[in-house]
């Protein structure tokens, strides 16, 4: 990795960051994404924490679930074409870019303009153009529209945000759509997905394993429908 090359440089207020690169192939194509730091495992996310947390731009760190969904996605293939796709908390931005190379037609949302200026990056980086990129908060939220898909990886973490997703999840999904969220089992996000099941949703679990030969993950992908 070079730090001087121009897009492998977060510039920050709080410093310049040099983005890292993970390599993965998926759907029969090689992907590059850039990110600050790669969390494949609990021991490495449980040193992130300690040692990183406040020195790093935890956004744009790539998650284990977002390896996890975008697997999932790439499953679905073609199903995906012509599917409107709104991705929360998008991050380094694989999951929404793998849906975009299928035909969907996605908007990544993000609280944080640095994590959507790596999604720029990393879906010009790996040819896939159309994704519109907003910023967007979830306890601020004013997109109205309905989508046929509503993604996120490892979102479900603070209960703080849970009435907001709620609402965002009732509000915004189309008749007949499903939401997929990735998540490394946390106990909070299986107390909401446990209320949303109690609210009449119908929950379905596809399980993916993520990480380096015998420190896997396992990353629960759950789709709700109503």
């Amino acid at each position: 990795m070079s730090g001087g090359e121009p897009d492998r440089l977060l510039r920050t207020s709080a410093g310049d960051f040099p983005l890292d690169e993970y390599r993965l192939r998926l759907a029969g194509r090689d992907w590059s994404i850039l990110h600050t730091g790669a969390l494949l495992t609990f021991d490495d996310e449980q040193r992130f924490f300690r040692e990183r947390r406040d020195t790093m731009p935890y956004g744009v760190v790539l998650w284990p679930a977002a390896i996890a969904l975008a697997h999932e996605l790439a499953a679905r293939g073609r199903a995906l074409d012509g599917l409107t796709v709104l991705e929360l908390g998008a991050g380094t931005g694989l999951p929404g870019i793998l849906a975009a190379s299928y035909g969907a037609r996605v908007v990544q949302t993000d609280r944080h303009r640095l994590a959507l200026a790596v999604c720029r990056r990393n879906a010009e980086r790996n040819g896939v153009a159309g994704v519109e990129h907003r910023a967007a908060d979830w306890s601020e939220w004013t997109d109205d529209a309905r989508y046929d898909l509503i993604v996120g990886s490892d979102i479900l973490y603070a209960e703080t945000t849970h009435p907001y997703l709620r609402r965002l999840f009732a509000s915004n999904l189309a008749n007949g759509g499903r939401v997929l969220v990735a998540d490394p089992f946390r106990a909070m996000s299986l107390r909401l997905l446990e209320a949303l099941d109690a609210d009449g949703w119908t929950i379905a679990l596809a399980k993916w394993t993520v990480g380096e030969a015998g420190a896997e993950r396992p990353i629960g992908v759950f789709e709700l429908t109503r």
